[in-house]
């Protein structure tokens, strides 16, 4: 039932239509409130039933104190909620199986259907199998289509099945640009119960880079699945109003300095700063100055910089872009008109009232890259030779060493360390940016007009965020040059950013393995973690897509690109990076000649209806999806097996054992990672076993719905160091239910322990969990039994999805750690106090009490780290999945 308690209800006609809107002045001290404040002001008042959204949460909003710790806790509904396929293709599993489970209790399957807009984007498949040649593209499809027809054949079932939900198929983009070129609809227009309304577009996605929205004003951020699950099927996100960072820009950005620069530049400032579950809203005189791709390059690096959004407020840059990309007259003059009415239309010299401030002069940002290991480590490019010396020594015992390499071809050379195996143009952050993407392309025909070559060592890939990049670069003339270097279009999609790179050039492969070289790869990405670009690949570098042009064609990071040539021309004389590097006035001129609205209309006229491949698909029908036993992709999820219709208490935990003990900076790559399957892995035996030949292997990332393949590449990343079994690396821990506790695969463990009855445990140290939203870290975490997770500090959505999947997230008290208590993961554990739960109130602390295999006991009192009542109720009934499907049935 709506309430209006504060008579927010208004009209506001645009373009010829009245539109029912809820006026966020309505409410007191909302002038001053922060441009993303006053929008989820909008939401409360626009959804207040008297129940889950109260006035007090709208009053608690409007009467905002920005310096106070967040405290007051609201119910945020988002418009719509945007998907890729990695974590798409599991909440469609959770979702089929839910109205399986429903229909098995004897409700009706129909009612589990989005009631929000859902749209997902297939992006995250392609993987650059082939390359350096003109058909690279069509034959990546070809394979990705060979692959994944069981996932998208569910997905195509899925189109057909709910209401509400929309595929763009394979081939199109990466969701992120696709999102802002297409399905963001800044202020939504939208019919409710009859009446037409407009209000702001906001969105969650199952993806940690959907804030690149926030660059054109939408406040959206990355959810786990299992929390867009619950946001599709019409629970709102509980969360704490948080503090609101102010970030001023002025000046503008010097000749020769990127967007990559820039947001390289924020993040390592962000970073330092600490803006971790905060957001982040730029404002002042420069805002004007920075063009709506660079505001969307720098939204999607929020994650990186750990704020919950990095959002812009709307001007003008975004109508202009509106406009570009092909939107209708009438939605961009709508967007104009509420943004306006709602006082959401940037001015340069309001000031809102902000929590904490910070300020960046644009004319002071340098030429950057990042790494070798973390998007936050930024070396000035100046300094990067030195740079990489000085960390090389951690990754090689033998910095000098030199190995002959003879190519298949003839080509011979020798291979150092530092070498550049991989060059690639890739991920959402920069493929949306025209500014640099043509950059590259003209770095690229510098380069070829100089005779250069990238070295024989190097794979060199371009994967576009969308079509249309290749329509503006054919519409140039630059597309040759690329192709000319070997830098041919691969595929629409994540690629090299997410794991997807594909084998290295064997040769290189083998030389680097059997002499353990430390190689690099620079990617225009926006996530450089260890073990995920390439296993065989120890050092990763950001860069922007000239200079990841640059640094192929040079062939190593030990390189002043200042100073040191990076190649010879074709009479032997010697070509600096500064011979082939384009002024911006010539990008600018590129732009504004081979860029056109009517490339967007084009592309995105029939944008779910895919090609020939798409439309052939043989799909199942009916609302109960017919699952296959045999399919080793995709498979009914366990979650609700045996769950009885009303929740059972929760219960202490005793008698626990630790399954890992683990440093700081674990990412969800190393809980879940994303990229290749070993033959020799549990994953790997459990396809073997199944039929599959190693080379249809595919990523654990593809096959994440398949809760068999994902449990057993859980916590198995190559790079994993778990100090309960010290001197390994990779996925491995100590058993003891056996006789002297030997080291085996985390996965076998685990089966033995849950065999034997005893819950596990993880220690950890700060920022567990930081990285990509994937909702496999805490799925598989539960299906390993462990109970609960202990950490020094926690990332945001991580420790959400370890509540939403019936995990107990605790911390350590203040200044504390296992290191610090003694604790070597040799303990048997016993929690205390949870049980307190059952009252309906969530304790602060629960007695941890660890036993000593001599019997010396550590004791102290663990920080709960349920953050809201939505969480705790979330966790009484096992999980999110759980408490939903309760809710449907009743």
């Amino acid at each position: 039932m709506s309430v209006n308690s504060f008579g927010a209800k208004a009209t506001l006609a645009s373009g010829g239509k009245d539109y029912e809107i809820f006026r966020v002045d309505a409410v007191e001290g909302s002038d001053s409130l922060p441009y993303s404040l006053k929008v989820l002001l909008e939401n409360l008042l626009r959804t207040e039933d008297g129940a889950n959204i109260t006035a007090d949460q709208i009053r608690a909003l409007g009467a905002w104190v920005a310096d106070s710790e967040p405290s007051e806790e609201i119910q945020f509904t988002p418009a719509r909620v945007i998907m890729q396929d990695f974590t798409g293709v599991a909440c469609v599993v959770d979702l089929a199986t839910m109205r399986q489970a429903v229909a098995d209790l004897g409700g009706d399957p129909d009612k589990v259907n989005p009631l929000a807009p859902a749209e997902m984007v297939i992006d995250h498949s392609v993987i650059a199998e082939y390359f350096g040649r003109a058909d690279a593209l069509q034959l990546n499809v070809d394979v990705e289509y060979q692959r994944n027809k069981e996932r998208y054949q569910l997905l195509r079932w899925a189109q057909g099945a709910f209401d509400e939900f929309k595929v763009v198929p394979p081939g199109t983009g990466i969701v992120h640009q696709v999102n802002i070129e297409n399905l963001a609809r800044v202020i939504f227009p939208r019919e409710v119960n009859g009446v037409l309304q407009a209000y702001p577009d906001t969105c969650v996605g199952t993806d940690s880079h959907t804030t690149m929205v926030n660059g054109l004003g939408v406040v959206g951020w990355g959810v786990g699945g299992i929390e867009a699950e619950a946001a599709m099927l019409g629970q709102p996100i509980s969360m704490l109003i948080p503090r609101v960072v102010g970030f001023k820009l002025s000046g503008k950005l010097n000749e020769g300095v990127t967007a990559t620069d820039l947001v390289l530049t924020i993040t390592d400032m962000l970073r330092k700063h600490g803006v971790v579950g905060k957001f982040v809203e730029f404002y002042g005189p420069g805002v004007s100055a920075v063009p709506l791709a660079n505001r969307a390059t720098i939204a999607n690096m929020s994650p990186e910089f750990g704020s919950t959004i990095a959002v812009f407020p709307i001007d003008s840059k975004t109508t202009d872009y509106l406009r570009m990309t092909g939107r209708t007259e009438e939605q961009i003059a709508l967007v104009e008109a509420y943004s306006k009415a709602q006082g959401l239309w940037h001015d340069d010299d309001r000031e809102p009232r902000y929590s904490e401030y910070m300020e960046l002069d644009l004319s002071t940002v340098v030429p950057s890259i990042a790494g070798p290991k973390r998007p936050q480590d930024r070396i000035e490019l100046s300094k990067s030779k030195e740079s990489f010396a000085a960390v090389l020594p951690t990754y090689s015992s033998n910095p000098d060493v030199s190995v002959p390499v003879t190519l298949a071809d003839g080509r011979e050379f020798e291979l150092k360390n530092g070498a550049v195996t991989v060059a690639s143009i890739t991920s959402c952050t920069n493929t949306s940016n025209p500014s640099v993407m043509l950059g590259a392309a003209l770095v690229a025909k510098k380069a070829v007009e100089k005779g250069l070559k990238p070295k024989p060592w190097v794979k060199t890939t371009v994967a576009p965020g969308s079509q249309v990049v290749t329509d503006y670069y054919n519409k140039s003339g630059l597309q040759q040059y690329l192709d000319a270097l070997g830098f041919n279009t691969v595929g629409y999609g994540c690629v090299t950013c997410i794991g997807n790179t594909g084998p290295l050039i064997p040769e290189v492969s083998k030389a680097v393995n059997e002499h353990d070289l430390a190689v690099t790869a620079v990617l225009s990405g926006n996530r450089n973690f260890e073990g995920r670009i390439s296993p065989d690949v120890k050092m990763n570098y950001l860069a922007s897509p000239p200079l990841v042009i640059v640094y192929g064609l040079a062939g190593t990071m030990d390189i002043d690109l200042a100073n040191d040539p990076i190649g010879q021309d074709d009479q032997g004389n010697d070509v600096f990076m500064s011979d082939i590097w384009p002024s911006q006035a010539e990008i600018d001129e590129v732009i504004n000649s081979s860029i056109s609205a009517e490339m967007f209309a084009t592309r995105y006229a029939d944008v779910f209806k895919g090609d020939e491949r798409w439309a052939n698909l043989e799909t199942p029908e009916g609302n109960l999806f017919d699952w296959d036993e045999a399919s080793t992709y995709i498979r009914r999820a366990p979650y609700f097996d045996g769950m009885p219709a009303e929740p059972e208490a929760v219960s202490d935990v005793s008698g626990a054992r630790v399954l890992l003990k683990l440093g700081d900076s674990i990412t969800t790559d190393h809980i879940s990672p994303a990229g290749a399957i070993k033959t020799d892995s549990p994953a790997g035996a459990y396809l073997t076993s199944h039929g599959v030949e190693p080379r249809d292997f595919n990523s654990l990332g593809s096959r994440r719905g398949n809760h068999e393949v994902m449990i057993r590449g859980t916590f198995a990343n190559v790079r994993l160091r778990n100090q309960v079994a010290p001197g390994t690396e990779g996925g491995y821990t100590r058993n003891f239910t056996k006789d002297g506790g030997p080291v085996e695969f985390v996965y076998d463990a685990s089966m033995d322990y849950q065999a034997a009855g005893i819950p596990l445990v993880v220690l950890a140290g700060k920022e567990y969990g930081s990285g990509s939203s994937r909702d496999w870290a805490a799925k598989g975490t539960t299906l390993l039994g462990i109970k609960v997770v202990i950490a020094e500090s926690y990332e945001r959505i991580h420790r959400s999805n370890l509540i939403g999947m019936g995990v107990l997230p605790l911390q350590f008290p203040a200044g504390q750690s296992a290191d610090s208590l003694g604790l070597d993961g040799t303990e048997t554990f016993d929690f205390t106090g949870i049980e307190e739960l059952n009252a309906g109130t969530t304790p602060k602390t629960v007695r941890v009490v660890a036993t000593k295999e001599n019997g010396e006991k550590v004791e102290f009192d663990g920080v709960v780290r349920i953050d809201t009542p939505g969480e705790a109720d979330y966790y009484r009934n096992g999980g999110i999945l759980q408490y939903v499907l309760r809710q449907l049935l009743k």
